[in-house]
């Protein structure tokens, strides 16, 4: 055995990927809205996407694959962080996208859960954290711009800002299990906008806190 073949749902399909991949993650998006990952079974994408459960099982292996490559694909859209021409502008416009993502419960059945699979799945967690991780990256823009017009400090960390925007929101939807608003969204991003303002995402405070963190106990000694 080459023990250099890939796990299943770590490589892509052959042949006609673009269609059966676009099905199976359709499939997947369904289940996951109607029954969650528990309860969520290689048959049931089978019948909903029209793809054989033995090809399910051999390209992707089982649930775990078939949820990671789902996110994966979702992770491949063309998406770009909102450009309203100013950095407060920006921020506001992110936070509201990620209220109004969540704010019909029938379109935020999948996404809740795949990161409720996250807690179930290694494979799921890691797929996850690489979506949000691009989506990140790309979001980070709104500050480089940002920076570029001098609203903003050369040395701030970009994607701490886009991820200080969501995290309100995101502990709402998941920890708390509270509901938000458009209102929130802008409390979200407002408070973001004054902590990068008091140079709380400075590269150069970050670092200066780390050293700090990090003196011997006896320094004052």
């Amino acid at each position: 055995m080459n023990d250099k073949t890939p796990a299943p749902g770590t490589q892509r399909p052959g042949g006609r990927t673009a269609r059966t991949r676009a099905a199976v993650r359709d499939a997947v998006l369904t289940g996951l809205g109607e029954h969650g990952y528990p309860g969520l079974t290689v048959e049931y994408v089978a019948e909903h996407s029209g793809v054989h459960k033995t090809t399910l099982y051999r390209r992707w292996g089982g649930v775990e694959g078939l949820v990671a490559d789902a996110l994966d694909l979702a992770g491949e859209d063309s998406w770009t962080p909102p450009d309203t021409g100013s950095l407060e502008g920006d921020l506001h416009a992110l936070a509201r996208e990620v209220a109004e993502s969540f704010d019909d419960p029938a379109a935020a059945a999948a996404p809740a859960a795949f990161i409720a699979a996250a807690f179930q799945s290694r494979r799921a967690a890691d797929a996850l954290r690489a979506f949000y991780t691009e989506r990140f990256r790309r979001s980070a823009a709104v500050v480089e711009r940002a920076v570029a017009r001098g609203e903003a400090p050369a040395d701030t960390d970009a994607g701490d800002v886009v991820r200080a925007v969501s995290a309100p929101l995101f502990f709402r939807l998941f920890i708390t299990r509270e509901p938000i608003d458009r209102a929130l969204a802008d409390r979200s991003a407002a408070a973001a906008i004054a902590a990068l303002r008091a140079g709380v995402f400075s590269a150069r405070r970050s670092t200066q806190a780390s050293a700090s963190t990090g003196a011997p106990a006896d320094a004052g000694a």
